[in-house]
Formats: C-alpha cells, sequence, structure tokens
C-alpha cells in the first residue's frame, strides 16, 4: 500500500468537499439545530416495564401487592432477586427499569394499623420511562390501600402502604439529561449515512469513477481515502454536540471518556458501511436518497431514540435487536447517566462490534469486487 496514493486520495475528498461550500455548511449547522430541536423534545408513553421484585415479607399482602402491579399492565416482573443488594448490577445493565422492595414485617405493619413503607426503585437513564414508571407505580399504591380500607370496611384516612420512589441516575428527572447522549449517535448516523450515500454514486454520476478504476489504485487504498475524510467530519460533529450538551445544556457526565469512544467507533463502522453499501448500490444520487429515508424512518422509530421501546407492542419488541442504532443508544445512555463501565455495557458493545463487523465489511467486500470488475 502506497502511502503517497492515500494522501493523494484524502485531498482529492477534501478538495471536493471544498468545492462545494454549501455541504459544508450544512454539515456544520445540522447537528446545532437537531441539537437544539430535539432537545427539548419528550416523548409519551410506557407499559410492560421490567420489574424486579424483592419480597423480603412473603406474606399474602405482599404478594397481594405484587399482584397489583403485574395486573397493571404498566409493569411486567421478570426478576425477583433476593435481596436489595442484587438489585445494583440488573438496573447497570438495563436488565429492569423498575424495582420493588417489599420490607420484612410489611403485613404486621398493615394488621395494627401503622403505615407500611416499602421501597420503589427506578431506572432513571430514560427520563420518559422514569417519570412515568414512577407515577404510576404511585397510583397502583394509592388504589391497592384504597381497596384494602374498603375490603376490610377502615377509616379513609387509615394508614397503609407508604410508597417510597427513589430515582436513580437521574434524580431531577431532566429529560435532557438522557436526549443528549442518544443525539450523539443519531446525528452521528444521520450524516454519515446521507454523506457516504452519494460518495460513490456522485462519482459514477459525473463519470469519474471508471476513471478511477483504471488507475493503479488498490481497493484498500480506495476505501481509506474515501472513508477518512468523512470519519474526521463525523468525529467534530461528535464533539460538537457532545461539548453542547455538556456545557449548554449542562448534562452530567458519569461514565467514563473510553466507553463512550469505544462505543462511538463501533457504530461508526456500521454507519460507514450502510452509507458505502446504499452508494454502490445505487445508480443515481436520487436513489440513494430514497435508500436512507427508506431505513432512516424505521430506524429512529424502532431504536427507542423518540419513543420508549416499552411502549412497542410486544409482537414489535424483538424487531428493535435488528436496529444498530438501539445498541448505541444503550451504551451512551449507560455511560452519560447511569456511569456504567465495559462489564455493565458488555452486550450492546459486542452487538455492536457484530454489526460493525457485518456491514462494514459486506461494504469492502463490494468496493474491491466492485473495483476488480
Amino acid at each position: 500500500m502506497s502511502a503517497k496514493r492515500v494522501r493523494l486520495l484524502i485531498w482529492k475528498e477534501f478538495t471536493q468537499l471544498r468545492r462545494d461550500p454549501l455541504l459544508i455548511r450544512l454539515l456544520l449547522l445540522m447537528p446545532v439545530l437537531q441539537l437544539i430541536m430535539f432537545g427539548y423534545v419528550v416523548a409519551v408513553d410506557v407499559r410492560n416495564l421490567s420489574t424486579a421484585v424483592v419480597d423480603l415479607d412473603q406474606t399474602v399482602a405482599s404478594r397481594q401487592l405484587q399482584a397489583a402491579f403485574s395486573g397493571s399492565g404498566y409493569f411486567t416482573i421478570t426478576r425477583t432477586p433476593a435481596s436489595e443488594a442484587d438489585l445494583q448490577p440488573l438496573l447497570d445493565s438495563g436488565t429492569i427499569k423498575v424495582a420493588l422492595v417489599i420490607p420484612q414485617g410489611t403485613q404486621d405493619r398493615l394488621g395494627r394499623g401503622e403505615t407500611a413503607p416499602i421501597g420503589i426503585i427506578v431506572d432513571g437513564s430514560d427520563s420518559q420511562i422514569s417519570a412515568i414508571g414512577s407515577g404510576y407505580a404511585s397510583q397502583i399504591i394509592a388504589q391497592f390501600n384504597t381497596d384494602r380500607r374498603t375490603s376490610s370496611g377502615a377509616q379513609l384516612d387509615a394508614p397503609g402502604i407508604d410508597a417510597r420512589v427513589r430515582v436513580m441516575f437521574n434524580p431531577t428527572l431532566d429529560p435532557i439529561n438522557t436526549m443528549i447522549p442518544g443525539l450523539i449517535a443519531a446525528i452521528m448516523m444521520i450524516s454519515l449515512m446521507v454523506i457516504m450515500s452519494q460518495a460513490v454514486v456522485k462519482e459514477r454520476e459525473s463519470g469519474t469513477l471508471e476513471q478511477m478504476f483504471v488507475t493503479p489504485i488498490k481497493a484498500t487504498e480506495y476505501l481509506i481515502g474515501k472513508l477518512t475524510p468523512y470519519a474526521a467530519l463525523a468525529t467534530a460533529q461528535m464533539a460538537l454536540v457532545a461539548l453542547g450538551g455538556l456545557y449548554w445544556f449542562k448534562v452530567p457526565f458519569n461514565g467514563s471518556f473510553w466507553v463512550v469512544l469505544v462505543g462511538l467507533l463501533l457504530f461508526m463502522f456500521t454507519c460507514l458501511g450502510l452509507g458505502l453499501l446504499i452508494s454502490l448500490v445505487s445508480r443515481t444520487r436520487h436513489q440513494a436518497q430514497q435508500a436512507v429515508m427508506f431505513l432512516m424512518i424505521p430506524t429512529m422509530v424502532l431504536s427507542g431514540f423518540i419513543f420508549p421501546i416499552q411502549s412497542m407492542p410486544p409482537a414489535i419488541q424483538p424487531l428493535t435487536n435488528l436496529i444498530p442504532l438501539t445498541f448505541a443508544l444503550e451504551v451512551l445512555r449507560g455511560a452519560f447517566v447511569k456511569g456504567s463501565g465495559f462489564e455493565a455495557l458488555a452486550v450492546p458493545m459486542l452487538a455492536l462490534a457484530g454489526f460493525g463487523v457485518v456491514i462494514f465489511g459486506a461494504s469492502i467486500i463490494a468496493t474491491r469486487r466492485r473495483i476488480a470488475e
């Protein structure tokens, strides 16, 4: 591989970008506008929240309380840990979104006419889920107390269950704290797919692609020269959005810089590969634009960026695992809001690595075959 040819190819791409000043302005203006627009948007409803119950009482009252939660349709009990200490790993990894802790002696306190406190822990890494989930939990407890008083003939002011809600990771329930980390990945995906989808097809339309292929350029050199400028622009966009979120919107950063960097790099390979594949199979720039829109709409809707995955029908939720952005959001929100490390985010990291190998690898193979033709 010739370093000189690679430098010349990189210089050629930057030169073409300079000749299109409107594109440069859009690349710099688009993340700022999206940051402002999406930064103040909050989504809506949530159902079937994965819930863990720590039942230290093991009585009729505790089982009735569990039944009230599971029968509401808003909470699905998926874990029953033996102790409260077992909840932290489940919350860090995103396995559960809500935890119900029923202390020992709850039924005895209710029988003596005393107030019985229980703990409700909500994952605050998604502000929509945490706000709505904590509200639903409080409503269920209130209805449970009302039903119990009615069935026992107790006075309306008689003590009952006292729900003590604790929101972890984002106690202020500020939606900005969870929206900005997701914007970093979403803006990078949109920018790279839009730009890369035009990279090859633009040269095909202008007739320079065939000239490029008859030159003594290897496929590896062509790929490095083609992808490097756009990867650099994507990195600048990520830095711009991250700095805007941290210093303008005052989003707290509780995690590791290296976790965010590795997650975004893995996701970048997927975005570059998708854009390059679209550009290779498209005959015109209009076709490439239509293909990007075709992929972008389900990606934004199903990834959990706009609408919580828990609010989707159960039949639709498995499809979210086919969207790379879903796992990028898990990594960024986990690192920014929860402070999760590589161990807690191992599953989404491996998923991003798998997407990157498959999609970017396919784009490399397709490019090699195109040059070899």
